[in-house]
């Protein structure tokens, strides 16, 4: 798509149908996508549990219309990603956009709901459920629209991308992309839906999650120079994150458009030990760190990693020879920084009327994405504030909203303005 092209004036498509994918859950969903978010929140996708439910659910809708879907298994080949294409009037299938948001939601563990979190329900203009407004709102909304996408005589194809394990650290998308660079589908383009009240995100942090172990040696507590105590030395290197969170919370860089406008870093799990008259042989913790997008994930995990190994860890071989610390990585969302150039955001923007510069510390797959060499922007309906608490919810204007952006992007993919 060229920018001019994509910003073209908007022309309405003749008589586009208003039928929705499957049968709706209530005899007069208002707004049209009501019934498919009712459908899709009521299907429970938390992340430790299967979503191949929900996949095949929508597979086999976008089936009965003539659209085929590739399916992305894990190694576990119970999750899966979806993408589907609906081609433009010739038949392409190259380029376009992609409405892309993840299945999987947070857990319900220990939270204090006033109704059962997969059974939606309307109360007071508003959806509540797990899933509503992250980010089942925006797939539910694209869903009922398929129709009207195949009634307009689109100049390039829309693409829908369903993903897994987003909430765990994005860790599902990846297959997906791998498999479009195999197969050499190259969008132009990409929304991830995520909760922004339908106002563009051109920007957001990185997530960076790792786990350590540290190993010492046990003993009786009694003998405490016999041993090693691998809690002391984590509790180390956990001052450690703490001090090179409050250096970047001190020095920067800075960019103010972010409400948290430096790169952050936390430990958020640690275990160790077994009893209290035993010197702890190991301690697991788990930490992250969100950085800007123009910095370098790496650097960071190095200065982490130079400190345990060239300061912490000859110390310990000295209590013990045996002693170690190791890393695992297990998250990483690139970060994104969308240009104002590109076609997609310029879009965005025309269609939201929105030109203010926001930035956010949440990650979503649009990094992802962009690292493929697929511009993208975020935007979705439902406020972030909202997601992963009890009694989630999303206005039910929210999702109107949304459908009447897509309703406009639809228009704005057609033969006519496109020309």
């Amino acid at each position: 798509m060229s920018q001019d092209a994509e910003t073209a004036p908007f022309s309405l498509p003749s008589s586009p149908s208003r039928q929705a994918l499957a049968p709706p859950l209530s005899d007069s969903p208002s707004p049209l996508g009501l019934s498919w978010v009712q459908r899709l929140v009521s299907i429970d996708t938390t992340s430790r549990v299967p979503n191949l439910g929900l996949i095949e659910t929508v597979r086999d809708a976008l089936a009965s219309l003539g659209i085929a879907a590739t399916l992305t298994h894990d190694d576990r080949g119970q999750w899966a990603n979806l993408f589907a294409t609906i081609p433009a009037h010739d038949g392409a299938t190259n380029g376009g956009v992609v409405l892309s948001g993840h299945t999987d939601v947070v857990p319900v563990d220990g939270q204090a709901w006033d109704s059962d979190p997969f059974q939606p329900v309307v109360r007071d203009g508003r959806l509540y459920g797990r899933g509503t407004c992250d980010m089942k709102g925006f797939i539910g909304s694209a869903l009922a629209l398929v129709p009207e996408m195949q009634a307009v005589r689109l100049a390039k194809p829309i693409h829908l991308a369903l993903s897994f394990d987003e909430e765990i650290g994005c860790t599902g998308a990846p297959y997906m992309i791998a498999d479009l660079v195999r197969r050499g589908v190259k969008p132009d383009g990409c929304i991830v839906g995520e909760p922004t009240n339908m106002r563009p995100i051109v920007a957001h942090k990185g997530i960076n999650a790792y786990r350590c172990c540290v190993r010492g040696h046990a003993a009786h507590s009694s003998l405490t120079p016999k041993g090693l105590n691998a809690i002391e030395y984590a509790a180390r290197l956990i001052c450690h994150i703490r001090d090179l969170a409050d250096a970047m919370r001190r020095d920067g860089p800075f960019d103010e458009y972010y409400d948290v406008p430096f790169t952050t870093a936390q430990t958020s799990t640690i275990e160790g030990g077994n009893a209290i008259n035993t010197v702890p042989a190991e301690c697991r913790f788990a930490f992250e760190f969100r950085n800007l997008p123009t910095l370098d994930p790496e650097a960071i995990f190095a200065r982490v990693e130079r400190y345990a190994h060239e300061t912490l860890l000859p110390q310990m071989r000295r209590e013990h020879p045996n002693a170690a610390i190791e890393f695992t990585k297990i998250a990483a969302a690139p970060g994104l920084d969308a240009s104002e150039q590109t076609a997609i955001t310029a879009l965005v923007r025309a269609l939201t009327g929105n030109h203010e510069t926001r930035k956010v510390a949440y990650g979503t797959e649009a990094g992802l994405f962009a690292r493929a060499g697929v511009p993208s922007i975020v935007c979705g309906p439902g406020d972030i504030e909202q997601a992963h608490k009890p009694n989630e919810y999303v206005e039910l204007t929210q999702l109107a909203a949304c459908e009447d952006f897509l309703h406009k992007f639809i228009r704005s993919m057609s033969v006519g303005a496109q020309a």
